[in-house]
């Protein structure tokens, strides 16, 4: 049955709860409650019907955030009953409560975090939920540069919200670059041949999977792998910036890898366009770090969101204290 079916006979009928079993019993049902914890970005696509441990913990995650504004939904944690139901097919994305972080450290964490909040992009919060940042133009200090071109100038970080305090902490903090290097922008590959390197677009994407980074296949190494379309600017006049460059869209090895521990004033041939980890083994501690994280544990082909920010706007708007 439909969600709705589900909900108009809970109101006239005796129709009982349903608890996981029952729910992943009926397919249909199974599909529907799915396809709306992905609208609401509760549960990473495809909705296949299949309602085991993922979605279970993505509808408890629902009703624990929604129970903040409908507490009657937290009576039911845990199974589909008639609060719930109505919660999920009355619920729009733009009701769903902004998780309660505290951000009275004003530290770079929270100030990030706080950013991240304010241009509406999806924040994880919980143990073991990491939200993986790339912000343009800052040193590993938390202090802007000049964002030279060429050079491993871009911060990489991990930032966890702990369900004890709800204080966003740096997990993890490295040199990084989010550009090409001078090497791929005079000498682009593949579709930057006729259209420019690739340089990505500020914004958040869930566009990663742990996998296996090959480049030119002299060291191939665990990476997160680009796995679903994300937008890049295409740098055809050479210039290395993106003022007046073309917004290219689709699925282009941009991964996230290590830079071969080249020089910080050389990127080399180590960024074509792909989020590059200045240091192996750093990056190796990046991926160790990441793969704890509780989603990707239940889910091998967890689809990891990263959120790429311009280091000077978000300095202007949330300057340390």
């Amino acid at each position: 049955m439909r969600l709705g079916n589900f909900y108009q006979a809970k109101q006239t009928t005796n129709l009982r709860d349903y608890g996981i079993e029952a729910i992943a019993a009926d397919k249909e049902l199974a599909t529907h409650i799915q396809e709306i914890l992905v609208w609401l970005q509760f549960l990473d696509p495809p909705a296949d019907g299949k309602f085991g441990p993922i979605s279970t913990d993505a509808l408890i995650d629902f009703q624990d955030i929604i129970s903040k504004i409908r507490p009657e939904v937290a009576q039911e944690k845990g199974f589909l009953g008639i609060a719930t139901a109505k919660a999920l097919l009355e619920i729009k994305p733009t009701n769903v409560p902004r998780p309660n972080v505290n951000y009275s450290r004003n530290d770079l964490a929270a100030r990030l975090i706080k950013y991240m909040a304010e241009m509406n992009y999806q924040i994880s919060v919980g143990d073991r939920k990491y939200n993986i940042v790339y912000v343009e133009g800052m040193d590993t200090d938390g202090s802007l540069n000049n964002d030279a071109p060429n050079e491993f100038n871009d911060l990489r970080l991990v930032i966890e919200i702990p369900d004890s305090n709800l204080i966003p902490i740096i997990k993890g903090n490295w040199e990084a670059t989010t550009e090409p290097g001078t090497a791929y922008t005079i000498n682009p590959m593949g579709r930057g041949i006729e259209f420019g390197a690739a340089r990505i677009a500020f914004g958040q994407y869930k566009a990663w999977r742990v996998g296996t980074h090959f480049g030119g296949g002299a060291e191939p190494h665990e990476a997160l792998v680009q796995d679903t379309p994300i937008s890049v600017y295409r740098d055809k006049n050479k210039d290395m910036i993106r003022k007046g460059d073309f917004l290219d869209t689709g699925n282009f090895d941009i991964n996230q890898h290590w830079g071969y521990d080249y020089p910080r004033t050389d990127i080399s041939f180590a960024g074509a366009g792909c989020l590059v980890g200045r240091f192996r083994e750093e990056h190796k501690d990046f991926m160790a770090l990441i793969k704890q994280d509780k989603r990707y544990q239940r889910n091998k082909s967890y689809l990891f969101l990263t959120t790429i920010i311009p280091g000077d706007n978000f300095v202007a708007k949330f300057p340390a204290s």
